[in-house]
């Protein structure tokens, strides 16, 4: 199964290619938030990214191929933010190092010039 998971472009590009990706907030939530549904991804970018400068990638990752594990669980919002409106969804989580042959593809996200999202 596809999931994704949104990372601004400048952090993974400096990250090494040849490692397990992990998100800057890895240390502080344990693990690497993901959604399965596009529309989604949507709202969740416009509610926590609509203010991070730059380009946002969207990173598409084949579950199956994840080697850390993939829980599926309600979402859990930084500073204890309320849920969107999709909050009785079940969220992938991966608890662990994200290899790399597990990125399927990766998209730069549509933005509006004020940083609202239009695509993922």
């Amino acid at each position: 199964m596809q999931i994704l998971h949104l990372v601004p472009a400048a952090y993974f590009h400096s990250l090494p290619a040849a490692e397990p990706y992990l998100p800057a907030e890895f240390a502080a939530d344990g693990f690497i938030h993901c959604t399965a549904e596009p529309e989604v991804m949507l709202e969740i970018a416009n509610r926590f990214y609509a203010n991070v400068p730059g380009e946002i990638l969207v990173l598409e990752i084949d579950s199956d191929r994840v080697t850390s594990e993939v829980k599926w669980e309600p979402p859990i919002h930084p500073g204890g933010t309320p849920a969107p409106a999709s909050a009785e969804r079940l969220f992938p989580h991966v608890y662990g190092p994200l290899n790399r042959d597990a990125i399927v593809g990766i998209r730069a996200a549509a933005r509006a010039p004020d940083g609202a999202f239009l695509s993922v």
